[in-house]
């Protein structure tokens, strides 16, 4: 199981932090940013190839010390063509360089569109005697708005020797989430609906020797007292949880998500460890200052949980 992989993964480095590949302008450090834009022009171009330049310098300086990535197609796709290319190249190295590797997606699709999206990440698309997978990964972050339809397409590729993992977002980590997801729909509120939805989605057979779903959940930490629900109540689903640094959550909240052997979850952090170098002087070692903010932020769960 993929699940396994990445728990896996989490055990050797001890290390259960997710780094969002979340590139903006402003996290850029000012000296890579403006070679880039000098090299291709101030256009989109440009700013696709800073991204490709900070997130691969990121893949380097991560090596061995965080077990996972995760992409987010959003801020690549923004730039145009220039922007996908510029993923396809962090996604190819991000497998190279060994990490488990996430997509954000976000997206919630009927079921012929979900169809398409699951093989351009998951199965590849063939052509004639050529197959391409333009977009290779271990997993996607999907919404699961349109219900069963919506994800039945991905389940085929959570098993066998490729197998992959698929994490539905139950509970977001931004402030008005709850405007929706703490709706009453009959006797419970909608993200413990979905939370329901994505436990019944693994059935009986996606479940790896951790004893974790193939199908995890998204679920943000500022809400302890919703985390330790959903934990107690879907001790068999893998989260993954984010919210940490500039969204507010802080190391106690996110320690509710493990179970009592400290697995079962990965915390996503993205600003806080991108734009780390900004704490440091007029020329950073942006690479440097991620992996210290890595550092920093395992030592603080560290408080917390022991990953077993």
């Amino acid at each position: 199981m993929s699940i396994d992989v990445l728990q896996s993964k989490i055990r050797k480095t001890r290390c259960p932090i997710v780094v969002g590949l979340d590139p903006t302008p402003e996290l850029i450090p000012p000296t890579l940013l403006e070679a880039a834009l000098a090299e291709r022009g101030q256009n989109p171009d440009g700013l696709a190839l800073a991204y490709e330049r900070f997130c691969c310098g990121l893949l380097d300086a991560l090596k061995g010390v965080v077990p996972a990535v995760k992409v987010n197609t959003a801020c690549f796709s923004a730039l145009g063509h220039a922007g996908v290319a510029a993923m396809e190249t962090v996604l190819a190295s991000a497998r190279k360089l060994k990490y488990y590797v996430l997509v954000e997606t976000m997206r919630s699709d009927v079921e012929h569109i979900a169809a398409i999206t699951a093989r351009s990440f998951f199965g590849g698309l063939r052509l004639g005697e050529e197959t391409f997978c333009p977009y290779p990964c271990d997993g996607l972050v999907v919404g699961g708005y349109l219900g069963t339809d919506g994800i039945r397409p991905y389940l085929p590729y959570l098993t066998g020797e490729e197998a992959k993992s698929l994490f539905v977002v139950v509970k977001s980590s931004n402030r008005s989430s709850g405007e929706v997801q703490e709706l009453i729909s009959g006797d419970r509120d909608v993200q413990t609906a979905m939370a329901d939805l994505t436990l019944r989605w693994n059935g009986e057979n996606l479940f790896g020797k951790f004893g974790f779903g193939a199908v995890g959940a998204v679920v943000g930490a500022q809400s302890p007292w919703t985390m330790q629900e959903l934990r107690r109540r879907y001790d068999t689903l893998f989260f993954l949880v984010p919210g940490y640094g500039p969204q507010g959550a802080f190391g106690k909240y996110m320690a509710y998500a493990f179970d009592r052997l400290g697995r079962g979850a990965a915390v996503t952090a993205s600003r806080a460890i991108l734009g780390a170098w900004k704490q440091e002087g007029s020329d950073p070692d942006y690479g440097q200052a991620a992996a210290d903010a890595v550092d920093k932020l395992r030592n603080l769960m560290e408080t917390y949980i022991t990953v077993m």
